[in-house]
């Protein structure tokens, strides 16, 4: 009697046939390995290479795939415990199936295998392929909410691959998104491909979530890829997936990387700008539009700002008297009549460039700092309004 593939595969386990391979991800500037994805093959006794698409689909139709996951799981954080013992600490990242989101007791699990190899839980990564978040949606926001406040790092895989979901993307609060090999097939070339990615890229940035593209092949891909800011190059441009002992040595021996070259000539516009928000915000932590002729605005609001309680975005004359709620008490007038937007449409009437206050305002933490705020008019050449750009900075 034939075995089942559930069968065969509780039997290679057992006699270690399923061995983790791995797949470099590369700097997409520096070209140095920052880490890679643990792949399973399927090695016979007799030396024969079964490879994945003849079986993982296979199983993937019940929670037998699980099994495998947890062996290729150990064996990374195996690897993981190796290099950090020659010096080298690096994430490696593992997939995970969409059946892993029905076991109640996955995370307990997760912790068991990861932490009898003594290793800190951010050098694992969980992936979830863009198809689980679209056939589990219900239960997956927790499910990825409780491996995220474990302190592990979550990476949405394959997005772009035919189910593409900026619903899920928006939140889902991973850390990665790891662009499937499908939209470079035209080999960026093409000007629509080259729009989509890079979209992708941009809101990617905005999201906080790094971005590693998959399946890179040629130096046309790479290029255009590291004008877009992307983070992370996986593929045979670089590296195909390789034994430990291999990708071992490749790490400790042969890391060094390729010249970065002037990033002011590789990188586009969207990636000077990334650049300019980041010294933005290390001065003012808090940046507000504002619409004053229609009442309106939406902030973009960094952790390290003194009070995260506003509301991102809404009607204006409702954001200063949230403000001015928040102020000491012998500041709130001063706050008030400065920032309320007849005062503001006044100023600007008048010429003035920048309006300023400083005020002491209440922290989340319950403590009182002194806040230099200034409104900036800007003009819109599309439109008559009266545009502001606030800009916060935390004085004390």
């Amino acid at each position: 009697m034939d075995k089942t593939i559930e069968e065969s595969i509780a039997e290679a386990i057992e006699k270690k046939e399923l061995q983790a391979y791995y797949q470099p991800k590369y700097d997409a500037i520096t070209g140095k390995i920052v880490g890679a994805e643990a792949l399973v093959r399927w090695i016979k006794e007799s030396g024969d290479v079964i490879p994945p698409v003849l079986f993982i689909p296979a199983l993937e139709q019940t929670d037998a795939v699980n099994q495998v996951d947890w062996c290729i799981l150990e064996q990374a954080c195996a690897t993981v415990l190796e290099l950090r013992e020659q010096g080298v600490k690096m994430q490696l990242s593992i997939n995970f199936s969409r059946w892993h989101v029905k076991e109640t007791d996955f995370l307990e699990k997760l912790n068991t295998i990861v932490d009898r190899y003594h290793i800190p839980h951010k050098y694992v990564e969980v992936e979830i392929t863009e198809s689980a978040l679209i056939s589990e949606s219900e239960k997956i926001l927790g499910w990825v909410k409780e491996i995220r406040d474990a302190e592990y790092s979550v990476a949405i895989d394959d997005f772009g691959s035919g189910l593409s979901s900026l619903q899920f993307v928006k939140d889902i609060p991973a850390d990665v998104l790891k662009i499937d090999r499908s939209l470079l097939s035209g080999n960026c070339e093409n000007e629509k491909e080259r729009i989509v990615l890079e979209s992708i890229f941009y809101f990617s940035k905005r999201l906080n979530m790094k971005t590693v593209a998959e399946g890179v092949e040629t130096q046309e891909q790479l290029g255009f890829l590291r004008t877009c800011s992307c983070d992370q190059i996986q593929g045979f441009i670089f590296a195909k997936p390789m034994p430990k002992e291999e990708f071992r040595q490749l790490v400790i021996e042969k890391n060094d990387g390729m010249d970065a070259g002037d990033i002011l000539q590789i990188q586009a516009p969207s990636g000077a700008a990334k650049l300019l928000m980041d010294a933005v915000f290390m001065k003012y932590p808090l940046v507000i539009f504002a619409n004053l002729t229609r009442n309106s605005y939406y902030m973009m609001v960094y952790d390290n700002f003194s009070t995260t309680s506003c509301p991102s975005a809404g009607v204006f004359d409702e954001l200063i008297e949230h403000g001015t709620a928040t102020m000491h008490p012998e500041d709130r007038d001063i706050f008030r009549m400065t920032f309320n937007r007849r005062n503001l449409l006044r100023a600007y009437e008048q010429g003035r460039e920048s309006v300023t206050a400083i005020t002491r305002q209440l922290g989340d933490d319950g403590i009182y700092r002194e806040v230099e705020t200034s409104d900036f008019f800007v003009k819109h050449p599309s439109v008559d309004d009266v545009l502001t750009i606030t800009l916060c900075d935390v004085r004390g």
